[in-house]
């Protein structure tokens, strides 16, 4: 076994429903050496996607619309189909409880609307690499 002579490259996917602020997040994590190895504008076509590929993503990054009803079961969903994967979620709601539930689910963070790119590198590189406590 090799130690120390190469980094693993990060894969990543993201699913958003068109949202500037990560398609902006998104490109910067590209330029910066990140494999983005799809986009998907819902869960259900996120998983379709996943499904099609031979790798998966380490991490997949989720823009949560809350006003889906069903989005928890579609988080949890994805989360039972590929438990693997760590699971960043991103959304505008400040809640405790939302919070709670989708730790519940497995998600390693969360991170609200306004959180910048530095903000997205810390917390894939503590999902990835577990937290420096």
């Amino acid at each position: 076994m090799e130690t120390g002579t190469t980094q693993e490259k990060i894969t990543l996917a993201f699913i958003n429903d068109k949202s500037p602020i990560l398609d902006i997040t998104c490109n910067d994590l590209s330029a910066s050496g990140m494999d983005v190895l799809f986009r998907s504008e819902n869960i259900e076509d996120g998983l379709s996607q996943l499904s099609a590929l031979k790798t998966l993503p380490i991490v997949c990054i989720i823009d949560l619309n809350f006003y889906n009803r069903n989005v928890l079961a579609q988080l949890q969903e994805l989360k039972t189909q590929y438990p693997t994967i760590k699971l960043i979620a991103h959304s505008d709601i400040d809640d405790q409880k939302v919070g709670k539930d989708l730790f519940d689910i497995g998600f390693s963070s969360y991170l609200l609307v306004g959180s910048d790119v530095n903000d997205f590198r810390n917390a894939i590189d503590e999902s990835v690499n577990g937290f420096n406590n």
